[in-house]
């Protein structure tokens, strides 16, 4: 997984870097457009663009693992969804899906205050390791990060015999 999980990442930034030099030459071009157009004002979408923008590059990737861990934390309230939430984005040995739920359980939390804790302490490194790392690397290593400590915990309540289900990377 983790090999795979970098070797997309390299794809990804590859791709990333093609679009923004794309990016860059038609905004070059339509530059002058905007220069004769009136500018509206009071709109949603610009002041959303702009705040959008004043963010850093670190919190604008950790912005969207956020969006999906409150997504996954929402799943978990509604009670026709339980049976899939336990079977999915738990991480338990004796399940019969084993895979997909180590990389899934990473972005599940179950309290508000556990969910609050570890995206704000996410949010918090985010600008310095993406600096570091860049965002798709940084994805990279969130998500193999995720699936190693579920295979972990796996390998520790084999060891123990322990077989309940838990939450979490």
């Amino acid at each position: 997984f983790t090999g795979s999980a970098f070797g997309s990442a390299a794809i990804w930034q590859y791709e990333s870097l093609k679009s923004r030099v794309q990016t860059y030459f038609e905004e070059a071009r339509a530059d002058w457009l905007d220069k004769i157009r009136p500018q509206k004002r009071g709109d949603f979408r610009k002041q959303v663009n702009i705040w959008w923008n004043s963010l850093t590059e670190g919190q604008r990737t950790v912005t969207g693992i956020i969006a999906a861990n409150v997504f996954v934390f929402c799943l978990w309230r509604l009670p026709g969804m339980r049976r899939i939430m336990f079977t999915y984005f738990t991480s338990d040995p004796s399940s019969r899906a084993l895979c997909s739920p180590m990389l899934l359980s990473t972005f599940s939390h179950f309290s508000l205050f556990h969910m609050a804790a570890n995206m704000y302490v996410l949010w918090s490194f985010s600008s310095s390791a993406v600096s570091l790392l860049g965002s798709e690397q940084f994805v990279a290593v969130y998500l193999s990060a995720g699936v190693i400590s579920s295979f972990v915990s796996y390998v520790a309540k084999m060891a123990t015999g322990r077989f309940e289900p838990s939450l979490g990377a």
